[in-house]
């Protein structure tokens, strides 16, 4: 395995990890989003910046649960949440964290990093729906600052 590279590479790395974190959880509801986060940590070789933001980005979609939940209801009403894939809703539960609650990233380069999320671990029609769905997150959230 190659060593992760700092920068960009490290903070993929820590989304993909907060991904597989908060599936797993999704997934197998006795199981907790952040021990599973701390296990994917321990079996990566990310650096303390990286599993820092893992951490950070799978306590805040988890704290942050039900306003990011109620966002994605409304800006994706044709598909219930509960019949999204677990990969996709949790890739747009990461970044609408990222856009409405974490001041450490641009919302354009959130939409970004969810899309290229979705086009490794999603079906053929993941990255196409995230992004439309983050779209209309984003018009939304600058709406909301002109207001």
């Amino acid at each position: 395995m190659e060593p992760i590279k700092k920068g960009l590479g490290d903070k993929r790395k820590a989304r993909k990890l907060a991904l597989q974190a908060l599936y797993e959880a999704d997934c197998i509801p006795t199981h907790k989003a952040q021990d599973a986060a701390e296990r994917v940590l321990s079996e990566s070789r990310i650096g303390h910046d990286g599993a820092e933001l893992c951490r950070e980005l799978v306590s805040g979609v988890v704290e942050n649960k039900n306003a990011i939940d109620s966002v994605l209801r409304e800006r994706a009403p044709l598909w219930p949440l509960e019949q999204l894939s677990p990969i996709d809703r949790n890739v747009l539960r990461i970044a609408i964290f990222e856009m409405m609650h974490s001041d450490k990233i641009p919302k354009k380069a959130a939409i970004n990093e969810a899309v290229e999320l979705a086009k490794v671990f999603g079906s053929g029609n993941s990255a196409k729906f995230v992004n439309g769905v983050l779209g209309a997150v984003y018009v939304e959230t600058q709406r909301a600052k002109v207001s």
